[in-house]
């Protein structure tokens, strides 16, 4: 990172950063050109969560090459000022990559979508009916790398 006053480097405060948001921006290659799809995820000990369709241009890409990023932000304030150039912008932003995958184990399917839900409600005792479950591909991402960034606070 160019800026390493701007880096995060304590793991809590990354987590803090993951775990208290609901949509992330998978970044995939469609050939030479990137691919990047705002979606809700759930995060769990260095692992995304994803669901999607059972068909569609995600998986057709992921399935041509896996290889992905996940970028959070939040904390998004604009910074004013009567001076047009000096505008700035407070935020908080993580950026992993690793491979994604399709979960094709039920239980692993069942407990990747509890912890997406987990994320949006804070609730984790779900009952998901199996029709729900076969009806979408619930996608894993484990981190391999990983940078923070902060920036006005």
């Amino acid at each position: 990172m160019r800026r390493s006053d701007k880096q995060i480097t304590d793991q809590k405060l990354i987590d803090e950063i993951l775990l208290n948001n609901t949509i992330c921006r998978l970044a995939l290659l469609d050939g030479e050109r990137p691919y990047v799809i705002p979606m809700d995820y759930g995060y769990n000990n260095q692992t995304f969560y994803l669901h999607t369709a059972t068909e569609g241009t995600k998986l057709e890409l992921i399935n041509k090459n896996n290889n992905a990023c996940i970028e959070v932000t939040d904390s998004i304030e604009l910074l004013t000022s009567d001076k047009g150039c000096d505008f700035s912008t407070k935020y908080r932003s993580v950026i992993c990559s690793g491979k994604v995958q399709p979960v094709l184990d039920f239980v692993q399917k069942v407990e990747g979508l509890k912890v997406i839900l987990k994320q949006h409600t804070g609730k984790s005792d779900w009952n998901i009916p199996e029709a729900a479950v076969k009806s979408v591909v619930v996608l894993k991402l484990d981190i391999e790398t990983i940078t923070g960034k902060i920036s006005g606070f």
